[in-house]
């Protein structure tokens, strides 16, 4: 998913009760919202129904490369320029975790982990986004914010072990718990990128490089396809439409024209629409204990964020 490709300031953001009642929302505003949310969540169930055709490289790959054709043929239209050498390293790195990595990862643990628990352990990135900033960055902390990183990794953990049998760690949900983190590595790289690009730039580059990287699978990509279902076949075109394209367009759009912690608020959204979309699609139910390791993670990342950061 790609949530978080914008130039955010560091200020303090509170819960969505709190802010979006007072926001007024216009209506395309509204509608742009609304998509990408829809986008962002359909992306988890569309990644269980894809699984059964394909591996998960072969899943990863088809994905980027639907994405990255999309990409290229619209970058012309947005003026996608061609990068400096200086950010090449940073560009790669991007791409190695916030779109090979993450996908992969994701990918993985999701043929056990259901929609609506793997969207709710992808949604604690913000935690992982928090100690990094503070370690590579220099960001401070606030006590707030530390509090809200361990309601947040003892939410992540409640989710991990209600996947498992016997309080076991469920295997695939900590293959998810390692998607949030690559891509909260690929938030913090890409950071000062944004300086120097658009966010638009900025995932068209990532994406690409993820592409590039995940070639080599390109014969079990093929392998895969005379096997797979139309169905498996549909939702891996539609992850490189839908999400990847159309859901960050809508973001886009939604967040030049609305204050940016009203619209980064809405993810809180996510975890909920994906569980009620997993269970109209494919049925799934969600352990209880998972669903409230969910809240106590999503309130500690509201917590966190409420915190603020600064520079030291």
């Amino acid at each position: 998913m790609l949530l978080w490709n914008v130039r955010v300031k560091d200020s303090a953001i509170v819960s969505p009760v709190e802010l979006l009642p007072n926001t007024r929302f216009g209506p395309r505003a509204a509608v742009a919202v609304t998509i990408a949310l829809v986008m962002f969540a359909c992306a988890f169930v569309a990644i269980r129904v894809a699984l059964p055709g394909f591996s998960v490289s072969g899943l990863s790959l088809g994905r980027l490369m639907v994405a990255s054709t999309l990409m290229a043929i619209a970058a012309p239209f947005l003026g996608v320029r061609i990068p400096s050498r200086a950010h090449l390293v940073r560009i790669v790195g991007c791409g190695l975790a916030g779109m090979a990595g993450y996908q992969v990862l994701l990918n993985a643990g999701e043929r056990t982990v259901p929609a609506g628990t793997a969207s709710m352990l992808v949604n604690t990135g913000p935690i992982f986004a928090a100690v990094l900033a503070f370690v590579l960055l220099s960001e401070r902390i606030g006590r707030r914010g530390w509090i809200g990183i361990a309601l947040g990794f003892v939410g992540a953990v409640t989710i991990t072990f209600a996947q498992g049998a016997s309080l076991r760690p469920s295997a695939d949900a900590l293959l998810v718990l390692a998607a949030a983190l690559a891509q909260s590595t690929y938030f913090v790289v890409q950071k000062p990128l944004l300086a120097h690009y658009s966010g638009f730039e900025v995932t068209c580059y990532a994406t690409w490089v993820g592409a590039l990287v995940m070639a080599p699978t390109l014969p079990g990509l093929l392998a895969d396809l005379p096997a797979a279902s139309g169905g498996s076949i549909a939702a891996v075109v539609f992850l490189g439409i839908g999400p990847s394209a159309v859901g960050y367009a809508t973001w886009a759009y939604a967040q030049a024209r609305l204050p940016v912690a009203t619209v980064t608020n809405t993810l809180f959204l996510v975890p909920f629409l994906s569980i009620g979309i997993g269970w109209v699609v494919l049925d799934e139910s969600i352990h209880l204990v998972a669903l409230a390791g969910g809240l106590i993670a999503l309130g500690g990342v509201a917590l966190s964020r409420r915190g603020g950061r600064s520079r030291r």
